[in-house]
């Protein structure tokens, strides 16, 4: 998945019920993480099991919502009692290739 590096990434903070769909993901996007579905971030929602992860995003006329399952192992995110927590596109997509962040640090560069 091309990750936009400029987008706002916000991943929920509780696991959450994938047998949703656009509408509901929306929803959840208001209630849970506070935000506004329409804004062009992308809303990135992992289930209990942490074997399956959804994003949602908004594009001008219409929302994207991808997803994955993956068939052995799990996506090594650790849940925050916060309704959602943001994340940038580098982090996400090493999450997505099975990279564990907790070992992992990040050197000092320029940021606004």
């Amino acid at each position: 998945m091309m990750l936009p590096l400029s987008a706002r990434i916000y991943v929920a903070g509780q696991p959450t019920d994938l047998r949703k769909a656009f509408d509901t993901l929306a929803e959840a996007t208001r209630h849970v993480l506070r935000e506004d579905p329409f804004s062009g971030s992308l809303f990135v929602f992992f289930n209990r099991a942490r074997n399956r992860v959804k994003v949602l995003v908004w594009d001008r006329d219409g929302f994207w919502l991808c997803a994955k399952r993956l068939e052995r192992g799990t996506f090594r995110i650790v849940w925050r009692d916060t309704g959602a927590f943001e994340m940038d596109a580098a982090e996400l997509a090493l999450i997505l290739e099975g990279i564990e962040l907790a070992g992992a640090r990040r050197r000092t560069r320029y940021r606004r």
